[in-house]
């Protein structure tokens, strides 16, 4: 074991951006299997409630190629699966799955992958920032692969309910990567080791 770390340390300092870049990858895999283990959860607690029945549909921009109004946060009312969008229910539970992991993986990237010991204040308002900014760009994504998805998985497949399961893990880990793509180099700017 002493060897391998002795390799990974000679391998750091020769490849330090290299060797920063593969922490990520391993710590942002690991947030992603946590918010696959939270993400069914969430949903199947907030599904018992009446917050599937309310709709949830935020910052209206054009239009789809139905012509029906798009929506960047487009959780329609009733359950996925029944021409619903699990509502607000669905919606509070990809944020808050979405809230844990991103507070995990700020304090995992920032002590463990960059080894930042900038202020950690001005480092959470930025992340907080880029977490907005991901978050909006990427549920406005959304709306260009998740219903097609959803409906492959579900109906034109026939897979019903374990369609829907599997849509909500490939649609998760599309999120996941956009941020994944996104949030490296916002990093190596927020976390500095003095």
């Amino acid at each position: 074991m002493e060897k391998v770390k002795g390799l990974w340390s000679d391998y750091k300092e020769k490849h330090p951006t290299i060797a920063q870049f593969l922490v990520f990858f391993i710590v942002s895999n690991g947030v992603t299997v946590l918010q696959l283990i939270l993400m069914p959860l969430f949903k199947y607690i907030f599904g018992m409630t009446s917050l599937v029945h309310t709709a949830f549909q935020v910052f209206p921009v054009g239009s789809n190629l139905n012509g029906s109004q798009y929506f960047v946060f487009d959780y329609a009312a009733g359950a996925l699966g029944s021409g619903g969008g699990g509502g607000l229910a669905y919606f509070l539970a990809v944020q808050i799955t979405l809230l844990i992991a991103q507070i995990i993986n700020f304090f995992l990237q920032r002590n463990v992958t960059f080894k930042s010991n900038s202020s950690i204040l001005k480092a959470a308002m930025w992340y907080f920032i880029a977490y907005i900014i991901i978050s909006v760009g990427a549920a406005a994504l959304q709306g260009i692969y998740k219903a097609p998805i959803y409906n492959l998985l579900m109906n034109t497949w026939g897979w019903g309910k374990t369609g829907e399961t599997v849509a909500d893990v490939v649609t998760m880990i599309i999120n996941s990567a956009i941020s994944f793509w996104v949030f490296f180099p916002i990093f190596k700017v927020i976390f500095k080791e003095k």
